[in-house]
């Protein structure tokens, strides 16, 4: 199940000339992953599952103002571990069309904060339950223009 959030960029979000940084991304994920973990009810959720790994590509730019959309999916439930992935569109804005800003993904890790060195555990049974349930099958990649076009990603056209 693809869950959606809606926002904005925010002026605290963005440069000096209004385009967002992209730390951004993450604040906009993790918005839409606390908005599901409520929906959900997953009490307890955050201060048990660190994030461990996170790998985003960059496609367009957002825009202070802008109306922003992040579509997460829970793509993968391990015993312990579980892979998000996430697209952020940018809405139609001051004359431009609705397009992919960010696509990534990220691995938490569920942990038992009782152990030294906080190890990893098994998902709570009640928790496995509710997160199995909503795991999607992975995104197909987005294929960089510059490569389809046969150019190398750190090329000019």
């Amino acid at each position: 199940m693809t869950f959606s959030l809606t926002g904005r960029v925010e002026w605290v979000d963005t440069d000096a000339a209004g385009i967002y940084h992209n730390s951004t991304v993450i604040r906009f994920v993790e918005s839409a992953e606390a908005a599901l973990v409520r929906e959900c009810g997953l009490v307890g959720y955050f201060p048990v599952v660190p994030r461990v790994r996170y790998e985003v590509d960059f496609h367009a730019p957002l825009y202070f103002g802008q109306q922003v959309t992040t579509d997460l999916d829970i793509a993968h439930l391990g015993s312990s571990s579980m892979r998000f992935e996430f697209s952020i569109w940018g809405e139609a804005f001051e004359g431009r069309d609705r397009s992919l800003a960010a696509r990534g993904s990220y691995v938490t890790v569920h942990i038992d904060r009782a152990v030294a060195g906080a190890a990893a555990a098994p998902w709570p049974p009640q928790w496995r339950e509710v997160l199995q349930a909503l795991v999607t099958a992975p995104a197909e990649p987005v294929q960089d223009a510059r490569v389809r076009d046969g150019l190398r990603p750190n090329s000019a056209r």
